[in-house]
């Protein structure tokens, strides 16, 4: 992994500037390369094709490609991003070493699915008009964080922090990781605990179940949060709840050996899981949500009803992880 770039896909616009401030941060904590990539709208494939036809090949012709001056002008110069892991120097002088640039041709989900399929994850930003309604590339935002090999994330635009000082809390805020404890697959919880763990930050587990729990325990808090060690006795926690933290506790086990220096808190809500994470989403570094393909059908969300729901309407950055091996 240590050679995997972190991909930030941009088009020039303020959201996908977030999403580039973000993916060089990621690619400093994981001491990577950062590889921009911008997928060329039509009618510049076109001239680019038509251009190509009347030259000759063995004389490269370099279009101009607004984009690519806007990153250069944003990123050049300084010592670079990440470590000797990264993708090293593009021979490009406008770009400080361990940054590359891309000009993609094609659909934009086909050329960034294709481009993130050796990645460590691919960062998007979302437009400042409809929240995450309208993501940065439109709708083939959704078919790129239900299609991609690699983890999708997506950055707000500034309009949905939780109020003035959202970006410094979030910064500062736990990993929130969504998790299905029969159903989540190990590489989105791998994906929680090391994004915890570069950070040096909690990692909090949020799962729903569908008993409600009594007034006591949701008066002071939108989550039931009880350690470990206090599911030792029977205590007067709701049965459900119980349940539902043993089996966190159980899943978790593998994950607590692993990453001994990342704290874990356990956190058992009735209900609708999304708004749970979307909630926690106000003041968190990040919110991690597997990508669930439960029915492929027509009718079926591609990447799972909570990641959907999330994705519309967290207010901080979200992960959706796929399965090592996905079939895409």
């Amino acid at each position: 992994m240590s050679n995997t770039p972190v991909i930030a896909a941009v088009d020039g616009s303020e959201h996908s500037l977030r999403a580039l401030e973000w993916a060089r941060k990621e690619a400093v904590r994981h001491d990577t390369g950062l590889l921009v990539a911008h997928v060329l709208p039509d009618h510049a494939q076109l001239y680019a094709g038509r251009r190509a036809s009347l030259h000759d090949a063995s004389e490269p012709q370099e279009l101009a490609d607004p984009v690519r001056d806007w990153v250069r002008s944003l990123l050049g110069g300084g010592s670079g991003v990440g470590g000797t892991g990264g993708t090293g120097d593009s021979g490009d002088s406008g770009l400080p070493q361990g940054v590359t640039y891309e000009a993609l041709e094609g659909s934009v989900p086909e050329a960034l699915r294709v481009i993130g399929s050796q990645a460590r994850m691919l960062v998007m930003g979302s437009r400042g008009r409809g929240g995450f309604a309208s993501l940065l590339l439109g709708s083939n935002s959704r078919a790129v964080a239900s299609s991609a090999a690699c983890p999708v994330v997506v950055v707000p635009h500034a309009e949905r922090g939780a109020h003035p000082d959202a970006d410094a809390e979030q910064s500062a805020g736990r990993v929130v990781l969504g998790l299905h404890a029969a159903e989540t697959p190990d590489d989105v919880l791998t994906f929680a605990f090391t994004e915890a763990a570069v950070r040096g930050t909690t990692v909090q587990v949020v799962s729903a179940y569908a008993i409600p729990p009594s007034p006591t325990l949701v008066m002071d808090s939108p989550f039931v949060v009880i350690p470990p060690e206090g599911l030792a006795d029977e205590g007067d926690g709701v049965p459900a709840e119980r349940e539902m933290l043993r089996s966190q506790t159980e899943r978790l086990a593998p994950l607590r050996e692993r990453f001994p220096d990342v704290p874990v808190e356990q956190a058992a809500v009735p209900g609708d899981p999304a708004g749970r994470l979307v909630i926690a989403s106000r003041a968190a570094a990040l919110v991690v949500v597997g990508r669930h393909h439960p029915r492929r059908t027509a009718m079926s969300l591609a990447i799972g009803s909570v990641a959907h729901a999330v994705l519309h309407h967290a207010h901080g950055p979200v992960a959706v992880v796929p399965t090592l091996g996905d079939d895409v």
